[in-house]
């Protein structure tokens, strides 16, 4: 969006120094979080939004707290920076990466992509070791590089302090299957951790004597702190697992593909078609322009939604992408969520502090 479109656009001020405040909703998906790195680097570039709140789940927990590190530590351009800083580093610990970034990796990618037939019957192995052993017998050290990633590039007493925005991760409590949200001012990287745990892949992650997997199962990511603990009145959701598919899968592969969406789309569903039900039932009792007697009846009345779809961009990799963090893999993610922003901005940028550019009903009635 250039200069002058953007001034065409803008919507109203609604704090203090001028800019528009939003939420975002960032959801879980292993690798395809590059996706929502590159939304989140163009929407850094609009000084006209202030993100006053992110919820965020797994992948979507970890770009949350690289934005707040980064922003508390040189803005924008910091955040853009701290974020470069993670994915880069994610890059760094695949097997490939050293071949990748040499000087001769251009000249084997045709060699490598040829070796990816042969390579995919270790992979099924890989796989069907998976579901016959736990992460607790495949791994009794519990090693997990991405921790170490988390700790180099994010400084978390700058997220605990962060004044620039607010921060809610989502993990699912083993014990009770309930989901668990972590505030901004407590969090630590074994929280983020426990966010993206995946049981199969990794140990429970345990806090303060209860065990935690993946927030996905619960909240992915949770709605309703948005809502609740937030001033802003627009929520802007990066989706990142495709909602819907139109042929119905027959491999083993795809319907596991599948089933893994379904699952981890189904919290937020639920959520979004509760806030829907809300909003139905308030509009229809009279009470719009009212006062209401309860907050929450006022702050979703006055809810409007966005969504950016980058499932439909991804949709065509499949589940098992997910796991793949080569560079170039990462880099076409990024540019991919930057031009999945820029249309979005482009299509739907002038709805901001207007009305819901995302049709809640529809999910309703689906």
């Amino acid at each position: 969006m250039t200069p002058r479109s953007r001034t065409k656009r803008k919507p109203a001020p609604r704090t203090a120094n001028g800019k528009l405040p939003i939420d975002l909703a960032l959801q879980g998906g292993g690798s395809h979080g590059a996706l929502t790195w590159g939304v989140l680097d163009r929407l850094l570039e609009e000084e006209w939004l202030e993100i006053a709140a992110v919820s965020g789940t797994s992948a979507g927990a970890m770009n949350a707290v690289a934005l707040a590190a980064g922003l508390m530590d040189g803005g924008r351009a910091g955040a853009q920076r701290v974020l470069r800083q993670f994915w880069t580093r994610v890059a760094e610990i695949s097997p490939f990466h050293t071949l990748q970034s040499s000087p001769l990796g251009a000249a084997f990618a045709p060699a490598q992509a040829l070796m990816a037939p042969w390579l995919a019957p270790f992979k099924q192995f890989n796989a069907a070791l998976g579901s016959q052993l736990s992460p607790y017998q495949l791994n009794p050290l519990n090693l997990n590089p991405l921790r170490d990633v988390l700790l180099e590039t994010v400084d978390f007493k700058r997220v605990c302090a962060c004044h620039k925005t607010q921060l809610f991760i989502a993990a699912t409590q083993v014990r009770t299957g309930q989901l668990r949200v972590f505030g901004q001012h407590e969090l630590t990287a074994d929280m983020v951790m426990a966010s993206a745990c995946l049981p199969l892949l990794f140990q429970a992650v345990e806090i303060d004597g209860e065990a935690y997997w993946d927030g996905g199962y619960a909240g992915n990511p949770s709605l309703l702190p948005l809502i609740t603990d937030s001033p802003a009145d627009d929520l802007l959701l990066v989706q990142i697992n495709p909602l819907q598919r139109e042929a119905v899968p027959k491999r083993a592969s795809d319907i596991l593909d599948r089933i893994n969406e379904v699952t981890f789309n189904a919290s937020l569903l639920k959520e979004m078609r509760s806030i829907a039900l809300l909003k139905q039932l308030i509009d229809g009792e009279g009470r719009s322009g009212q006062r209401h007697r309860q907050l929450l009846f006022k702050r979703v009345q006055d809810l409007r939604v966005h969504l950016i779809d980058g499932g439909e961009s991804l949709s065509p990799l499949g589940a098992a992408s997910k796991t793949e963090t080569q560079w170039a893999f990462l880099s076409k993610l990024h540019e991919l969520g930057r031009a999945s922003a820029s249309r979005w901005l482009a299509d739907h940028g002038h709805h901001l502090g207007e009305r819901s550019s995302f049709d809640l009903a529809g999910v309703l009635e689906g």
